[in-house]
Order: structure tokens, then C-alpha cells, then sequence
């Protein structure tokens, strides 16, 4: 366990992880705002002044079929050069094509004036067996004459941008799903990094202000003089806690607390299965201490005989009470919560956490 936490915290401090995260999460943005904000609402792509040479191969088909219909009725070569020429290098072939099959709708006397205009031969051969069919859409779809190309321009641009919205619409839902998982990676790794960081000591301290302390006047009986909350949690090796005991009037009375008295196995953080709680009275003699045992230290009569010379032996448990008096003191220590740890060691035989409350009367209110 403390090893993942040891990982989190190394990933989670490492430079490199936090600027490749902060690169990825400024690229999806930079993305979506260069794409969807400056591209498409501030600054959108407009495609103007096209060339028929751009044109898919049917609608150059009709632009050409409307090229010899307007030569036809003009008869002005150098417009019909300009026109034929705007084809680029696909208009040769689509004129000798019409020139094996003319239209419907134009006679092929004016499909071969209009080749002798643009310098194309008549009888020049044509790409594949005499009697070819026309280009798709040249019969079924010439416009009525006089149409200009414009329209077909219209249409070619509306359907790119139709394929450009659908494309910046695709990038804006992976970018999208990108921030979102950036962000639930980024919240898992500070979750994880503030457990990591945590100490046991300052877990405990969490566990010490949450604990709720015993309110006596509410069970008929005097408050105490002094109450106090501590905690241990398993990995604290220096855990060693005490409180001074005053007077109302300040005047000092003595201390309490509770210490490390007895760990089990070896190898570090110690296993602790024994605190010593104590008393100390300044009109007395002696500090007063009784051993808290875990269940396997209490139940090893050698382990108990040996912690018997410390103070008088008492098994923890939940809700247990500990009575310690000196000549004007009497401390309650209160089992408030505990867990045992786990691993190859005996059942029950080392604290993994252990809160005590404390509580302290002077003798003569008793």
C-alpha cells in the first residue's frame, strides 16, 4: 500500500509528467479554439472566384454543353477559347467525346464549329471504342440556355462546407471527449497524491478532530477537568503523546498520555502491540501506568508477565474504559476505535490504528 502511494507521489511530482499533461490539455483547447471559434465562426473558410477545372467531371460535362450552346448563339471564338481553356487539361477530352456523341439538345454542326473555334480537330481520335457513351449526366442534365456556371460553383461550395462542418464537428467531440478525460486523469492523480502525501501522523490528526469525545453531563455526571483526543495509526514510529492537566485557575496539575511500549516482528514501520497510558501527579509520588495490550500480546502469558512489570496488563477493545488515580488525579481512558493490522504476523497481534480519549476528574469532586 504505501508503496502505490510512494508512486502516485513520484508521478504526480515528476516535471515531465506535469508538463506533458499541461501540453496535451493546452493542445485540445488550442484546437477546438483555433478550429471552431477562429476557423468556422470568426474567420470561416470561404471558397471564392473557383475554376471550372475544380469542377466534378459531370458538371464539367454541362459547363462545356453550355459553352458550345452560348458559341452557337454568339459565335464569339475568343469567349469560347476562354471558356474551353477555364476546363484545363481535362476539356480536350470531354469535347472529343462530345464530338462522337453530341448532346440532344445541340446539333453536332455546333459541336464541330465550336472545336474548330478552340482548335480541337473534328475527326481527332477519341480515347477508347467509336460510339462511347457521353459523360454521365451530359444528356440527362444539360441546363436550359443561357444558364451560367455560377449555380454549379454553388453547390460544390455548399457541399464542402457541409463536409468541413461534419469533419470540425467529429475533431470537436474527440477533442471534447479528450479534455474530459484529461481532467478526470488529472482529479484522480491529485486524490491520489493528497493520500500519498499525507503522513500517518497527520492521518491521525484527521481521525483525533473527527472523533466525538463522551459528553458526561449529558450521562449524569460531572465533566471532567481535562479531555483529550489521541490517535495512532500504523507507520507513526514516533508516536508518543501527552497532555498537561491544569486548574481552572491555570495552576498546574499534572500530565497524562499515551506511548509506544512493545512492537512485534521486525523491519520497519514497527508493528506496535502494547501502549503504556500513564498519570502523572504533582502531589504524588509516582506516575501512575497501565499497559494496553492487543488481543494475541494479552492472550501470550510470557508477552503479559513480561509487560506486567510496565503497569498493569488490560486487552484493548472497543469502548473498553481504563481507570488510573494517583492521590488527587483519576484519568478514564475510553477505547473510542480500533483496527488491527494484517499481514503474515498472528491474528490480532499489532495495532493498525488505535483512538483513546482521555478524560481527567481532581479526587476530591469524585
Amino acid at each position: 500500500m504505501e508503496e502505490n502511494m510512494n508512486t502516485s507521489t513520484s508521478l504526480l511530482s515528476n516535471p515531465l509528467a506535469k508538463t506533458g499533461l499541461a501540453a496535451a490539455i493546452a493542445f485540445v483547447v488550442g484546437a477546438i479554439f483555433g478550429l471552431v471559434v477562429l476557423g468556422w465562426w470568426l474567420w470561416p473558410v470561404k471558397w471564392v472566384d473557383a475554376s471550372p477545372a475544380d469542377l466534378r467531371s459531370d458538371f464539367k460535362a454541362m459547363y462545356l454543353e453550355m459553352a458550345i450552346e452560348a458559341y452557337g448563339l454568339t459565335g464569339d471564338a475568343q469567349a469560347a477559347q476562354e471558356r474551353f481553356q477555364a476546363l484545363g487539361e481535362d476539356g480536350p477530352e470531354l469535347l472529343k467525346t462530345m464530338l462522337a456523341n453530341p448532346p440532344m439538345d445541340i446539333s453536332p454542326q455546333t459541336v464541330q464549329l465550336f472545336a474548330q473555334a478552340v482548335g480541337v480537330q473534328p475527326g481527332a481520335a477519341i480515347p477508347g471504342a467509336p460510339g462511347a457513351q457521353p459523360s454521365p449526366g451530359v444528356a440527362e442534365s444539360t441546363p436550359a440556355p443561357g444558364v451560367e456556371a455560377t449555380p454549379t460553383l454553388e453547390v460544390t461550395e455548399t457541399q464542402s462546407k457541409s463536409s468541413l462542418f461534419r469533419v470540425i464537428s467529429l475533431l470537436c467531440a474527440i477533442s471534447l471527449l479528450a479534455i474530459i478525460a484529461a481532467a478526470g486523469l488529472l482529479w484522480w492523480r491529485s486524490r491520489q497524491g493528497k493520500v500519498a502525501d499525507s503522513s500517518p501522523a497527520q492521518r491521525a490528526r484527521v481521525m483525533t478532530q473527527t472523533a466525538e469525545k463522551t459528553d458526561y453531563e449529558a450521562e449524569g455526571q460531572e465533566p471532567p477537568l481535562a479531555q483529550f483526543m489521541t490517535t495512532y495509526v500504523h507507520g507513526d514510529d514516533l508516536f508518543d503523546d501527552s497532555f498537561s492537566i491544569d486548574a481552572p485557575s491555570g495552576e498546574f496539575l499534572g500530565e497524562c498520555g499515551v506511548g509506544i511500549t512493545e512492537t512485534i516482528g521486525v523491519g520497519e514501520p514497527k508493528r506496535v502491540m502494547a501502549f503504556e497510558v500513564w498519570l502523572f501527579d504533582k502531589n504524588d509520588i509516582q506516575t501512575v501506568t497501565k499497559v494496553l495490550m492487543s488481543e494475541h500480546a494479552y492472550n501470550d502469558e510470557a508477552t503479559r508477565q513480561r509487560l506486567a512489570a510496565k503497569g498493569d496488563p488490560v486487552m484493548a477493545k472497543p469502548g473498553e474504559k481504563i481507570v488510573l488515580e494517583t492521590a488527587k488525579l483519576q484519568l478514564v481512558a475510553r477505547v473510542v476505535d480500533m483496527a488491527y493490522g494484517e499481514d503474515a504476523l498472528p491474528e490480532n497481534s499489532y495495532f493498525e490504528r488505535l483512538t483513546l480519549e482521555l478524560a481527567v476528574w481532581p479526587k476530591e469532586d469524585m
